[in-house]
């Protein structure tokens, strides 16, 4: 039985990753989060049905990475893929020196580590198309980087670390950029679910901007079939877009979605505030490539998976109702 090592295994998209992947009965996953593991509220994977195939190891990248090598040359896995980050854009401005410990001098120790490990087969790291800045027209895997936030910054400069050991040591690495995902089991915090709760609680929803900036919204769990794909059939050293077939949507259309579908008027539900600094005015990637080499195509439109977010919200209102929605910041 292969053996997969997920990092950032409490995150939302490392948690759907492994509940998607336990379907699978060839693997063995072990979950790393320098967190303790959340309710399954916010991590699906733990009412798998196959659940005895998981384990969870609680390992800081940044304060315990001697501990973390240790049990890599312990499992030896033949596959990691690597979640972690320091992921708010906003709050990044406040200590980028915390974003670039963990979004790049980590990488780089874990990088420099595993290049000489030869039971490693593929190594996938999740980056983010936050590294080319504004995203408009077509933007393919070789546009150059062009970060405006210290989140960026700090992402591009950890990618740019990993393809130095593709060059120079033949490293297993292949990269995701995905689009904003979305779905059941999401940060609270995040557009969608916080919109639903706003307007289950008749409070108003502030729209940065207007709600000008156009983004482009994928399901979580088509970015979850997409990165098990890329694991197993993607090309060493190559960058893989994850993205729907769209032009995007303005978020100010992605709120009035929301309101329609919960019967609840936009206009007296929503009021436009100042823009944050450093928004990219479009978020718009194209993934011909994954679709063309791996065969991946994402199948759960906006207005269904917008449906699952708020029958989830509903079914578990009692407990997300008590529930802060407010980023945390965790240093």
């Amino acid at each position: 039985m292969e053996k997969i090592v997920v990092i950032g295994s409490n995150s939302f998209s490392g948690s759907d990753f492994i509940d998607h992947a336990l379907n699978d009965t060839n693997y063995r996953i072990h979950g790393v989060s320098r967190s303790p593991e959340k309710s399954s509220l916010f991590l699906p994977y733990k009412r798998n049905a196959n659940l005895n195939r998981f384990s969870f190891h609680q390992m800081d990248l940044n304060q315990n990475m001697s501990e973390l090598k240790k049990f890599l040359l312990d499992v030896k896995p033949e596959f990691i893929i690597n979640f972690a980050a320091q992921s708010e854009v906003g709050p990044s401005w406040e200590h980028p020196e915390q974003w670039f410990r963990t979004n790049a001098v980590a990488i780089a120790e874990l990088g420099n580590f595993l290049k000489s490990q030869d039971w490693l087969q593929r190594y996938v790291h999740i980056s983010s198309p936050e590294v080319y800045g504004t995203c408009e027209g077509t933007v393919r895997e070789d546009a150059p980087l062009n970060p405006s936030t210290p989140y960026a910054a700090s992402k591009a400069a950890g990618d740019l670390m990993l393809f130095t050991l593709v060059k120079n040591f033949d490293f297993p690495l292949v990269m995701i950029r995905s689009t904003n995902v979305y779905g059941a089991h999401q940060q609270l915090f995040k557009i969608i679910p916080r919109a639903v709760i706003f307007l289950k609680k008749g409070k108003t929803i502030e729209l940065h901007g207007g709600g000008h900036a156009v983004k482009s919204y994928i399901h979580i769990r088509d970015i979850s079939r997409g990165e098990l794909l890329a694991m197993l059939n993607g090309r060493n050293g190559q960058i893989y877009h994850l993205s729907p077939s769209d032009s995007g949507i303005s978020i100010k259309n992605l709120v009035r979605m929301i309101c329609d579908e919960m019967g609840k008027d936009f206009n007296s539900s929503t009021t436009a505030v100042a823009e944050r600094i450093g928004q990219d005015k479009a978020y718009i990637i194209d993934s011909q490539k994954a679709r063309q080499e791996m065969g991946w195509c994402p199948s759960i439109q906006l207005n269904e998976g917008l449906r699952d977010v708020i029958c989830w919200v509903e079914a578990n209102w009692d407990e997300i109702s008590r529930q802060p929605l407010e980023y945390m910041h965790k240093p």
